[in-house]
């Protein structure tokens, strides 16, 4: 059984997919882009601003499920430029505090609105 997760504290989709589903005791966002969810509109064109705004879309949503990054388990950090990784990195672990998930970083050609940065999370709900 699955449970489709909304918020209206994170961006809505914009395609044919929703913001995460919950399957068992696993959460799985779907890839957040730095879109601001009052504006929906992107937010500054640098790395700093558009990690730190993935980041709160995707506490947003764990949050509507009374979870915090602490329960997040593997992210999967899709990025315009590698060079961007250490910044992208500092940004990521601020977010993060002491908690330390499994993680993979890509460098990608192109990512949805032309954004700098995607995350997608898996967390679990124990």
């Amino acid at each position: 059984m699955t449970q489709t997760i909304f918020t209206e504290k994170a961006p809505r989709a914009i395609g044919p997919y929703s913001q995460g589903i919950q399957v068992g005791d696993l959460l799985f966002l779907s890839g957040q882009i730095p879109v601001d969810p009052e504006t929906n509109e992107v937010v500054e064109n640098d790395i700093v601003s558009q990690t730190n705004q993935v980041m709160k879309n995707i506490k947003a949503i764990l949050d509507s499920q009374r979870l915090s990054v602490k329960n997040i388990v593997k992210t999967t950090i899709f990025l315009k430029d590698m060079n961007q990784f250490a910044v992208v990195n500092e940004e990521y672990g601020k977010h993060l505090e002491d908690h330390r998930p499994a993680r993979s970083t890509v460098e990608v050609s192109r990512l949805p609105k032309d954004v700098l940065i995607e995350i997608e999370v898996v967390a679990s709900l124990k």
